[in-house]
């Protein structure tokens, strides 16, 4: 498969039908064995304002299928009981952690454009996932891992410190009414939490179209100290080549939407 195919191929039936409801679905059997967890890290009972809401729309038949058989080799939950070895699961390649890839068309497109990086790819939406292993499987790709769960958790008690040659956050939920702006993801307590796994010099890179929070998120990043902008000028960066333009971006910036993209670097002290 070309790496331009990827906007355009979903793993699915063509009715987007799925083999099994869950009202056939026997009390108490997972909805997908041996695939992602429901709430993988559930034992935690953490008070916690979440930046993410699962979504438990359709998974098609295609979804479910790659769910079911490569979930045990590329898939992982996020539960928080064990520290995982980067090295290990991407055979020594850098790693860069990806939080959000929506159907994952977008991740396996970068995966595809540069094998000799390793993409994490975290996210709670049971379709993408799916997708995603589908796509990874039909392109070849042996450099990216998809993650069910938590993101903070698998920063926090999953992964070493210094452990990420990057990060990546593009089009996360802009929790646009201003009794909801807590929920937002890029804040500085998960800034600084996110300085502490990545490598000295990596790039932090976020991604959005909503205009508020590209503000927000410029004036945080631009005051933490762990970050400094890569735009020697201060401000927004020009969407560098190896971030796809996805067939949804095109069409919001053909509706006047404006995206802006934010690259930070990791100070080196």
């Amino acid at each position: 498969m070309s790496v331009s195919e990827f906007e355009n191929v979903t793993t699915g039936s063509p009715r987007g039908e799925t083999p099994r409801t869950a009202a056939a679905r026997p009390k108490g059997e997972p909805r997908f064995p041996g695939g992602p967890a429901a709430d993988p890290a559930g034992s935690h009972h953490e008070r916690r304002i979440r930046s993410f809401q699962p979504r438990r729309s359709r998974v098609t038949a295609g979804q479910a299928d790659a769910l079911r058989r490569l979930w045990p080799l590329w898939g992982l939950d996020i539960d928080g009981l064990r520290a995982l070895d980067l090295d290990e699961m991407f055979g020594g390649l850098p790693v860069v952690l990806e939080i959000g890839f929506g159907m994952g068309e977008a991740t396996a497109r970068m995966a595809a454009a540069d094998p000799a990086t390793g993409i994490l790819a975290v996210d709670v939406h049971t379709p993408g996932q799916g997708n995603l292993l589908g796509l990874a499987e039909r392109a070849g790709l042996s450099n990216v891992r998809v993650a069910n769960g938590d993101a903070i958790i698998l920063l926090r008690e999953m992964l070493p410190p210094a452990a990420l040659d990057g990060l990546r956050v593009y089009f996360p939920d802009p929790w646009p009414k201003k009794r909801h702006h807590k929920r937002r993801l890029i804040q500085p307590d998960f800034l600084t939490l996110a300085a502490s796994r990545m490598k000295p010099g990596a790039v932090l890179h976020c991604a959005t179209d909503w205009e508020p929070y590209a503000e927000q998120m410029l004036e945080v990043l631009g005051a933490h100290p762990d970050f400094e902008n890569t735009e020697a000028a201060g401000g927004y960066a020009p969407r560098p080549a190896f971030r796809p333009l996805t067939r949804f971006e095109g069409q919001g910036l053909d509706k006047g939407h404006v995206v802006h993209d934010l690259l930070f670097r990791r100070r080196e002290t």
